[in-house]
């Protein structure tokens, strides 16, 4: 929404994530993936901060390293770091770990699709600012080989999914977490939907904060965490 609201999200996220991070180091190394999360996602923030200035200040060079920054984690980070992290916390006898570790590989590949062609050429990556806020819709590669909704449900099952399928209760409300900010992006913040979804979904990793904190998986498998 602003440069303001970006930075102060960054600020935020970053905190939690550093905070939750030195917990999962100090309880169990199994969380550190999740606990970074909403570190990762403060730095998301912070990208598009920049991205702002750039834009106030019509500066293409600050927009568009802002944007490169801020897209990394939308089209490559995130599809692999979510089943990458549940994966881990996964205990190593679950018969969920193949088909979680099948679906980090194909975040892979679907985020290197998504990202590095933007990377390799400038021009196709396009922000506009529609209705005050941020938008990155008009340019995405993959629209040369399938259409949008495809993409963007191909996108959402990677992130949803991984969670959803977890042996621990409090990822499964997690995943219902980001449902939820996908739900009310898609009704009321479609016209910049992308960044929106990214702020939402963000300040959802906060409910990481919660499990590690209070070591939520100890109840599922208490061999391997409390």
């Amino acid at each position: 929404m602003s440069a303001p609201v970006s930075f102060a999200a960054s600020v935020f996220l970053v905190g939690g994530g550093t905070m939750i991070s030195i917990a999962a180091w100090q309880k169990n190394l199994r969380y550190l993936p999740i606990a970074l999360m909403p570190l990762f996602a403060g730095l998301q923030q912070f990208m598009e901060g920049n991205v702002w200035l750039g834009m106030n200040a019509n500066d293409s060079f600050t927009v568009l390293w802002g944007a490169l920054g801020f897209i990394f984690f939308t089209w490559f980070m995130w599809p692999i770091w979510i089943p990458f992290s549940i994966y881990v916390l996964e205990p190593d006898e679950s018969r969920r770990k193949p088909l979680l570790l099948i679906l980090t590989a194909i975040g892979l590949l679907f985020g290197l699709l998504l990202y590095v062609p933007h990377g390799l050429n400038s021009d196709m990556v396009i922000v506009e600012i529609n209705n005050q806020s941020l938008a990155y819709e008009r340019s995405m590669w993959l629209d040369y080989m399938m259409p949008r909704w495809l993409t963007n449900s191909i996108y959402l099952i990677l992130i949803i999914a991984p969670p959803l399928m977890s042996r621990y209760l409090h990822l499964r409300w997690f995943a219902l977490t980001i449902v939820v900010v996908v739900v009310v992006d898609l009704l009321f913040l479609r016209y910049a939907y992308i960044s929106f979804f990214c702020l939402l979904a963000g300040l959802g990793t906060l409910h990481l904060v919660y499990i590690v904190l209070r070591n939520k998986c100890t109840r599922e498998c208490p061999v391997l965490f409390s």
